[in-house]
């Protein structure tokens, strides 16, 4: 079993930036690949950035392609979610998620979720 807790959403600016973290307890973190996803009102939970166990393969959706940067800290336990020049369409619900593969975005193939935290971007 493994335990992700998010903090950093929040509400901000179009054009701003917040810094999501997510800490994970429970097994070796770093024998896990880490992912974010998120959900906005009314719509399927999608696939944002992925980061391989050790750090060094990432992957990103288009949309936040540019903006967004994923990283980790293995011997904190946490990944991170840089995100910059924020939109309006970025407002969503912000998952954490453990996964075995970097390369596999499909939220149906990740193993464990953090309760998610709210990103609200204001024009």
């Amino acid at each position: 079993q493994v335990q992700l807790v998010e903090s950093g959403g929040g509400l901000v600016q179009a054009g701003g930036s917040l810094r999501l973290s997510c800490a994970a307890s429970g097994r070796t973190f770093s024998n896990y690949a880490m992912g974010w996803f998120r959900q906005a009102p009314g719509k399927e939970r999608g696939y944002v950035a992925t980061i391989s166990r050790s750090g060094d393969t990432t992957t990103y959706a288009d949309s936040v392609k540019g903006r967004f940067t994923i990283s980790r800290d293995n011997a904190k336990n946490t990944v991170y979610l840089q995100m910059n020049n924020l939109k309006r369409e970025d407002t969503a619900v912000y998952y954490c998620a453990v996964g075995t593969y970097v390369y596999i975005v499909s939220p149906s193939s990740w193993d464990y979720w953090g309760q998610g935290t709210q990103v609200t971007v204001s024009s």
